[in-house]
């Protein structure tokens, strides 16, 4: 995971940056040295080539990464011309649609607790729960299940993506 202090403390919203294929890590880089406060949640998985095994770091939202920035066209334009950017994601074309920061601080929760998760695309059902107690507590998301079991969801709505957790039914009340 990650991420930087802001550049100044005038109110800044989260915007989801998509960027060119494999350079998730490049843009968060640049624009970290430019004082930008991005969040760029991976995972680090073992992968085996045919003399060794390496352990890399991989985006958890591949082709994205988030970004805080002051809702302005001269932020929203200087973010966008980082190389490797693409374009901050839209609801309404040409206005860059602002991400709940709860959204961003229940993924980054989910991510330092080192709770096993997978990712879900396009998960938006269910009842929205909050997790009062253990290493998760304070995250809200989504309740569903699979295969029999409880699984907590953190969804990233405007990038239809979700990051999901097994967790015990004791452990969450209604959000």
């Amino acid at each position: 995971m990650h991420e930087v202090l802001s550049m100044n403390s005038e109110e800044q919203n989260w915007f989801a940056l998509s960027v060119r294929s494999r350079h998730e890590f490049v843009v968060h880089d640049a624009l970290r040295q430019k004082g930008y406060e991005t969040f760029l949640p991976s995972v680090r998985r073992v992968r085996q080539w045919k003399d060794r095994k390496t352990a890399v770091e991989f985006p958890l939202f591949p082709g994205y990464l988030f970004v805080a920035v002051r809702p302005h066209a001269e932020d929203f334009l200087k973010v966008s011309t980082i190389r490797g950017s693409v374009t901050l994601i839209s609801l309404v074309p040409g206005h860059p649609t602002p991400i709940p920061s709860g959204e961003i601080e229940s993924l980054k929760i989910v991510l330092k607790s080192g709770s096993d998760f997978d990712v879900y695309p396009q998960f938006s059902e269910g009842v929205r729960v909050r997790i009062k107690k253990g290493p998760l507590a304070g995250a809200e998301g989504i309740l569903a299940k699979k295969e029999e079991q409880q699984v907590f969801m953190v969804s990233v709505e405007l990038l239809g993506r979700s990051v999901g957790v097994r967790i015990a039914a004791q452990d969450l009340e209604t959000a």
